[in-house]
């Protein structure tokens, strides 16, 4: 890693601490703190827990902390899959509320611990990967809510760097990101359609290139209850050229 690129990622950690630690310490009571869990699965990633939480800082501004739990096995590169080596991503950031609450507003600064990104430690004699990495990457990210009385939407968009690099010459980055956007058609029922991508967008081993991983469009149906719990399913067609097959994902969670 060249010393330009390790001293941003150096400045990058210093700020992820400074919110980290400052920002909770200037919390107001004027809105209560909220902690969201989540259970997704889909038919890419497998299961993934996670988790969000929101602290008032101001009137109009939230310290935010998020955690997920990459459980598929394959994100280990052929390890042990034993706990050691399991895809583990955190991180923190700043939620904007505008519009009276109704549009949100959220850049975070995460990273990965593990192997997919940085390939993790190598043995060269048995050509296997043999071990993981703290700090394996560095995710920015920007999540958009939009929830008004009829009509709800979202971005995502976050690009997963990998931060080290195995033997010096082996790594890689993603590019994720959907959009959706659908009617409510009460305050418990609503439906839409999403588009979402990912694409492997840097490929340094040897040998390796570069393509979109998938392309998914389809509908989708969501339930939300008073108490704060919510369900959705989304469903249809990878249309990337050259896959087979469609796509599912369902999340289920809960805002305490």
């Amino acid at each position: 890693m060249g010393y330009a690129r390790l001293r941003a990622y150096c400045a990058a950690i210093v700020t992820f601490l400074g919110l980290a630690v400052s920002a909770p310490a200037i919390a107001q009571e004027k809105r209560d703190p909220t902690f969201t869990v989540s259970l997704s699965q889909d038919s890419f990633f497998g299961f993934y827990p996670n988790f969000n939480g929101l602290v008032p800082v101001s009137d109009t501004m939230d310290f935010s902390f998020y955690g997920i739990f990459w459980t598929k096995p394959a994100f280990g590169l052929g390890m042990g899959n034993s706990g050691d080596d399991l895809w583990t991503e955190f991180g923190v950031g700043v939620n904007f509320n505008l519009m009276d609450g109704k549009l949100k507003v959220k850049p975070q600064l995460g990273f990965t611990n593990g192997s997919l990104l940085s390939g993790g430690s190598f043995d060269q004699d048995s050509g296997t990967t043999v071990g993981a990495r703290f700090l394996d990457g560095i995710v920015p990210s920007l999540t958009i809510n939009y929830s008004g009385d009829s009509f709800e939407a979202e971005w995502y968009s976050g690009y997963y760097a990998a931060l080290r690099q195995r033997n010096g010459d082996a790594a890689l980055d993603f590019l994720h990101l959907w959009v959706n956007a659908g009617y409510k058609f009460s305050s418990l029922v609503s439906a839409g359609a999403h588009y979402e991508l990912l694409s492997n967008s840097r490929n340094t081993y040897p040998g390796g290139g570069t393509a979109r991983v998938y392309q998914w469009v389809g509908p989708y149906v969501q339930f939300t209850l008073p108490q704060g719990m919510f369900a959705r399913f989304t469903g249809g067609a990878d249309v990337e050229s050259g896959n087979a097959g469609d796509f599912y994902k369902m999340t289920v969670g809960m805002t305490f």
